[in-house]
């Protein structure tokens, strides 16, 4: 029989989130059922209830930072058993065939990958969310959680933690690279300490020194306020890798002119407004500006057992779940150290 449970949505974009129920479907041979403990809090979500990145299909249930135990699996799921403790990040299907697909980059599916929650399942029904008591997920997009990290803090790594960890392997940070990250929010925080782990000369490019204790605590060497009128000219050349984890618009040739030849100006955040750039910047020096989105499921669980190994946590504020349109304002204000996590127990 279906599972039904609760959860709370956004309605419309303008309408504070509210409790509603919404009905699992039945779990299939390969799927997972999963109880959900902690979900984290996205700007995406905040995005996707207000329609600022197109029109929202509602009601929906935001949330695709989910940590949990599993509570049931099909007859042919292998990997899990009740009682895992599990995760699911920003995929739960693609078309699995496409040489994307193959190679562990689910992220790139030539048919589109299936979003966690506003997205439509392969089986024509509207996907939902985290911020509900449970989820059906086919086992191929279940993450394992190591037993080194508390749900709580392992919640956000399923995208915040994917989307720093990603271009961070790519990009090769590691000995003798100069990484910078720019802003020191929910993805930045993660960025710091995955960069330093990898074993990169890591620099905070922040506003102001408001949260410098924090950037070298967390592992940064360095610490520069981009208000500062001398940091540009100071620390020109600078740096082989620059994320900028923000998603206000910046000054793009400023930035790049951060990097040494052959560096590469990452961006992760989605700014509100086209941004330009003068190609000069990037010729004199070979200079790369480039974006990265999420990772794969194989990258997310690389990621993962990565953070377990080497103590890496989100820093967390956790709340319940009437407190979650206070927390979408806070978040678009920049206050949270540093990200929120809704208890999915304050649902009952």
């Amino acid at each position: 029989m279906p599972t039904t449970v609760r959860a709370y949505a956004a309605t419309s974009p303008t309408d504070p989130l509210a409790p509603t129920t919404i009905e699992l479907r039945d779990v299939g041979p390969r799927d997972v059922r999963i109880d959900i403990r902690y979900v984290g809090i996205c700007h995406s979500d905040i995005h996707t209830a207000r329609s600022e990145w197109g029109a929202t299909r509602y009601p929906v249930v935001l949330g695709h930072e989910i940590a949990g135990v599993v509570a049931e699996v099909g007859a042919e799921v292998s990997r899990f058993r009740v009682g895992d403790r599990v995760g699911v990040g920003c995929l739960v299907d693609s078309c699995r065939e496409c040489r994307y697909c193959r190679r562990g980059d689910e992220q790139f599916c030539t048919e589109g990958y299936v979003e966690t929650y506003s997205s439509t399942g392969r089986d024509g029904r509207p996907t939902q969310g985290g911020y509900a008591e449970g989820i059906v997920v086919t086992e191929d997009f279940v993450l394992r959680i190591p037993d080194g990290l508390a749900l709580d803090v392992a919640a956000p790594l399923l995208c915040a933690g994917v989307t720093v960890y990603s271009p961070l392997r790519h990009w090769g940070a590691g000995p003798g690279t100069r990484v910078a990250v720019v802003g020191l929010g929910g993805l930045g925080h993660v960025a710091v300490q995955v960069a330093a782990a990898l074993g990169a000369e890591v620099t905070v490019l922040s506003q102001s020194l408001r949260k410098q204790e924090d950037g070298l605590r967390l592992g940064a060497g360095h610490y520069a306020a981009t208000s500062a009128p001398d940091t540009f000219a100071r620390l020109a050349g600078s740096f082989d890798l620059v994320l900028n984890t923000v998603s206000a618009s910046v000054d793009v040739d400023a930035y790049l002119s951060l990097l040494d030849v052959d560096g590469t100006l990452v961006n992760l955040g989605i700014p509100e407004h086209p941004q330009s750039l003068d190609v000069a910047s990037l010729l004199m020096r070979r200079l790369s500006y480039a974006a990265s989105n999420i990772g794969g499921i194989r990258e997310t669980q690389e990621m993962l057992d990565f953070c377990a190994a080497h103590g890496i946590a989100a820093e967390v504020e956790t709340i319940g779940v009437d407190r979650v349109d206070e927390a979408f304002d806070r978040v678009v204000a920049s206050d949270v150290r540093y990200r929120f996590v809704i208890d999915t127990t304050t649902l009952a």
